[in-house]
């Protein structure tokens, strides 16, 4: 059943990063980020790790994507022009991109006594969760960065308000 959600999940991923590049719209590029990174807390949750799964929607998919949201509304980023794009990227992207994905599966299906052999859930199932001391260290020791990184989000958001700001 793991196995299935993996793959059901890994495709949506792909898909909806495929999406979210191909979108000529900024607001349905972000709806696309929000479907990768939902497909990922699926991801991180079937492979073990409860808590990762858990930061990813509650900090990306939710704290994260409603700042690109109200950033790119504040902004008022209307319907982009199209553009020819690079000429050079057109030709080398899409090849250098296949080339590079049939390399590393080479790499991995080749070398997967090498790498390891590791099942899916790995550690964190036999161990029990390690939530407890995630939550200790973060609101303990990495407080300050935390809310360092708080601040900064603040800045931001005043310093897109400045910028998108019209002159009168």
């Amino acid at each position: 059943m793991q196995l299935v959600l993996f793959v059901i999940f890994g495709l949506l991923a792909v898909v909806a990063a495929l999406n979210l590049l191909l979108q000529r719209h900024p607001i349905n590029s972000a709806l696309s980020l929000v479907v990768v990174m939902m497909s990922l807390a699926v991801l991180y949750w079937s492979l073990g790790a409860e808590f990762l799964a858990a930061a990813q929607v509650i900090v990306y998919s939710g704290a994260i994507m409603v700042l690109f949201v109200f950033t790119i509304m504040l902004l008022n980023a209307g319907e982009e022009e199209p553009t020819t794009g690079s000429r050079a990227a057109s030709i080398v992207g899409f090849p250098g991109a296949a080339a590079i994905f049939c390399l590393l599966s080479f790499v991995f299906l080749s070398e997967r006594k090498a790498l390891g052999a590791t099942t899916l859930g790995g550690e964190l199932n036999t161990a029990g969760s390690n939530l407890a001391a995630i939550s200790s260290l973060l609101f303990t020791k990495l407080l300050l960065p935390f809310e360092v990184t708080s601040v900064l989000i603040l800045v931001a958001i005043l310093g897109a308000v400045v910028l998108a700001r019209k002159e009168q």
